[in-house]
């Protein structure tokens, strides 16, 4: 696989691409989405991982919202991984993440993920280089685990922001009252370290790309959105579901 450069990799849609057809095609993906994820709980013999990554203000909340918040709330569970506790750091770093798994016929939405262990941690220097190549072993081994005993299919996205996109929304956080609640001021010192975000984003995807990251174009959230609805509705179609018949 080629090496991501994330600089070389543009943060906005194509410039064919109509935002208003483009957010028709979206709502008639999720239309058809419905009923995928209804056979997909009824059937009961896969079960889905939406890894969502990105940079503060990437628009991570407004994916889980916009795109997997129409679809049946008892197929769909969402999950995010803040500060570990006392107990998950007494642990190996991805058991509070297997307990999180999805069962058959349920999509997990991981909002933020065991990536964070080899991305936040680095830039912080509470990981070592060493220790982190380790864990991506580990993670790699872990999706593998999912994949092959229980049917679980696994997507991952990484929300492509410009750092200008990222200031803007940030500073909307400040005047927004719909967007206050959001306000963190780590999150400005956070965006100074970008460059070193970057860096270990892109050796993250270098080495844990068994599964492979969809980077998404995040500047224009109605773009964003359209990927990756598409992407789940691809999926989830290829995979020759049927209703059960009756128990006997």
């Amino acid at each position: 696989m080629e090496k991501i450069s994330l600089k070389d990799t543009g943060t906005r849609a194509p410039k064919d691409f109509d935002k208003d057809i483009t957010k028709k095609k979206t709502s008639e993906i999720l239309n058809k989405l419905d009923d995928l994820q209804n056979l997909l709980f009824a059937e009961g013999k896969h079960s889905v991982l939406v890894v969502i990554q990105g940079m503060d203000a990437s628009g991570k909340d407004g994916v889980i919202r916009n795109v997997l918040g129409v679809l049946n709330p008892q197929g769909v569970t969402v999950k995010s991984f803040k500060t570990p506790t006392l107990e998950e750091l007494s642990h190996d770093f991805l058991w509070r993440v297997h307990n999180a798994a999805p069962a058959k016929g349920m999509i997990q939405i991981f909002n933020r993920s065991h990536y964070e262990d080899i991305l936040i941690t680095r830039v912080h220097g509470w990981c070592d280089d060493e220790t982190a190549k380790k864990r991506m072993n580990a993670i790699n081994d872990f999706e593998k685990l999912l994949q092959e005993h229980n049917n679980t299919y696994i997507l991952k996205f990484y929300l492509h922001i410009s750092k200008e996109e990222q200031q803007e929304r940030l500073m909307e956080r400040m005047k927004d009252p719909g967007k206050m609640w959001k306000y963190n001021e780590k999150d400005f010192e956070e965006a100074k370290l970008w460059d070193d975000y970057r860096k270990v984003y892109e050796d993250c995807f270098e080495h844990c790309n068994e599964i492979p990251w969809t980077i998404v174009p995040a500047d224009q959230n109605w773009y964003k959105e359209f990927i990756i609805a598409s992407a789940l509705y691809e999926l989830l179609k290829d995979l020759d579901m049927k209703f059960p018949g009756l128990k006997k």
